[in-house]
């Protein structure tokens, strides 16, 4: 498993970075239809439910990139 630095408009940064900007926008789309299906009413704190779908789909994004 290998990754290497990203050209950004000349600027080199590393992949994690660019990894997590994805992992942001598919997670304000999950909290989207969390919030419109009601399923934020029931849990016990929202914002750390957020958060774990955040790291659960760096995670994945991580781990599809790396294989």
């Amino acid at each position: 498993m290998r990754f290497a630095e990203v050209n950004l408009f000349g600027v080199y940064v590393a992949p994690i970075s660019v990894m997590m900007v994805a992992a942001w926008i598919v997670t304000i789309g999950l909290r989207r239809i969390a919030m419109l299906s009601g399923l934020l009413r029931h849990v016990w704190h929202p914002a750390l439910f957020v958060f774990a779908a955040y790291m659960i789909t760096l995670s994945s994004i991580v781990l599809v990139a790396g294989h």
